[in-house]
């Protein structure tokens, strides 16, 4: 079983190796934060989708103390480091799949959420799911609610210069932030994991539950705006930007 402080240091060495793709990370998450914080409650309901080990609730929780966060994924070892670092009432772990449908019916909430959130996550479903999960979003987002997905998202299909112009920004900002000297990457994280007794029941379970991803599914910046449109919200724009590396807001009608 995980302990307090094992789980702490492997998210601690998970938020050094998505800073490897993300050396702005901390500010995306600082623009998301703030948006949450002035959409107008000190308590807010939080979704947070593809939660991961929670890095994005333990923010929001630590800006916002009377917020409570229901963090959403389907891997039970990225769960599982989360609940052991982070035993926090106003946080709750759930264990599900958003590309099935009728998951907001499992959250248990006691009304509607102020904010969904995601970082780094939605991508990696299919355009044709990703549809259904804005749709299903809007069902449990108040009036005025936000939905926050911080994500690289590409724009080649409409505009491929810029977004050739994009990466660059995004890959020099990464070579001057590290100067060669670059964290562990994503399998190399994953490989450390596997071969770490303390993971040895989790890593079981996430081989059980096939939760490994491949390959980003729905990378462009258009597939999201489209589906959240489709979906009923009013107004959806980029409310920060670094590169091809994006907050997408869009706002409940």
């Amino acid at each position: 079983m995980l302990t307090y402080d094992v789980a702490h240091e492997w998210i601690t060495r998970w938020d050094r190796q998505q800073e490897g793709y993300l050396p702005d990370r901390e500010e995306r998450f600082i623009a998301l934060v703030d948006a949450v914080e002035a959409a107008g409650r000190p308590d807010p309901l939080v979704l947070d989708l593809g939660c991961g080990p929670g890095s994005l609730a333990a923010r929001i929780l630590e800006r916002l103390p009377e917020a409570r966060v229901v963090a959403v994924d389907a891997d039970p070892l990225l769960l599982g480091l989360g609940r052991a670092a982070y035993p926090d009432p106003r946080l709750r772990f759930v264990s599900l799949d958003l590309r099935v449908p009728g998951w907001s019916d499992l959250l248990g909430l006691d009304g509607p959420a102020d904010a969904v959130v995601s970082t780094t996550a939605l991508h990696w479903i299919s355009p044709q799911d990703i549809a259904k999960v804005y749709a299903e979003v809007a069902t449990v987002l108040r009036p005025g609610g936000l939905l926050l997905n911080g994500d690289h998202l590409e724009t080649d299909d409409t505009t491929p210069v810029l977004a050739r112009l994009e990466r660059v920004v995004h890959d020099r900002e990464a070579e001057r932030r590290f100067a060669g000297n670059r964290p562990e990457d994503w399998r190399q994280w994953w490989d450390a994991v596997a071969a770490d007794p303390d993971f040895a029941e989790l890593n079981t379970e996430r081989a059980t539950a096939g939760a490994d991803h491949h390959g980003s599914e729905s990378p462009l910046l258009s597939t999201h705006v489209d589906a959240l449109l489709d979906a009923g919200f009013v107004e959806v724009g980029c409310l920060w930007q670094r590169g091809h590396n994006r907050l997408l807001c869009a706002v409940r009608a």
